[in-house]
């Protein structure tokens, strides 16, 4: 698992990492604002279960922002990345409150979610060359980050051909002086 990262500031939601997603996945955002999650809530006092998308293998759908979730996945799902799998620890302030949500989340609980985020959409009837424009700027990115390794990946092979040419003509020079004298016209 990751480090721990305390995404409010003042230690009331907390993420940890477990399943990193690839590079260049794409993450919640302006033009991407509805998430799919798969999630396992729990009790941190108990440990018990509470609410689940894992049971009947659903997804749960939000958008990020609109106020239809609790504070805690507004703030986290913003920083997660599709294909990520992320455990978010958030206090009472962060979920429910003092009110809790009877019968199954006793007031001022603290709650642990395991969230994966599964994908991230646009709104229905959005223009969608926003979308293509967020891939696209995610592709060009790849480009660069593909361009960078080749020139690294260029420069290594110019530094180990100069070194290998180097070596050599030490040892030319160490042949040479090893048969100088040997031979003719060297008068006494």
């Amino acid at each position: 698992m990751g480090d721990m990262i305390d995404l409010s500031g003042d230690g009331g939601l907390l993420k940890t990492i477990i399943r990193k997603a690839k590079i260049d996945a794409l993450a919640p955002s302006e033009s991407l604002p509805l998430v799919d999650v798969h999630y396992e809530g729990k009790l941190a006092e108990t440990g018990e279960v509470f609410d689940s998308t894992h049971e009947d293998n659903t997804v749960f759908s939000f958008e990020i922002g609109s106020g239809t979730v609790i504070k805690a996945w507004d703030i986290a799902l913003r920083t997660m990345k599709v294909g990520e799998v992320a455990k978010i620890t958030c206090k009472p302030d962060y979920a429910y409150g003092s009110a809790g949500s009877p019968p199954d989340i006793p007031p001022n609980a603290t709650l642990v979610f395991e969230v994966e985020l599964v994908a991230c959409r646009p709104r229905k009837g959005a223009s969608l060359s926003s979308v293509s424009d967020e891939k696209a700027r995610l592709l060009e990115l790849k480009k660069q980050r593909e361009m960078i390794a080749a020139s690294k990946e260029e420069e290594k092979k110019k530094r180990e051909d100069a070194k290998a040419a180097a070596a050599a003509r030490i040892q030319a020079k160490l042949e040479s002086k090893k048969h100088q004298g040997k031979g003719k016209g060297k008068a006494k």
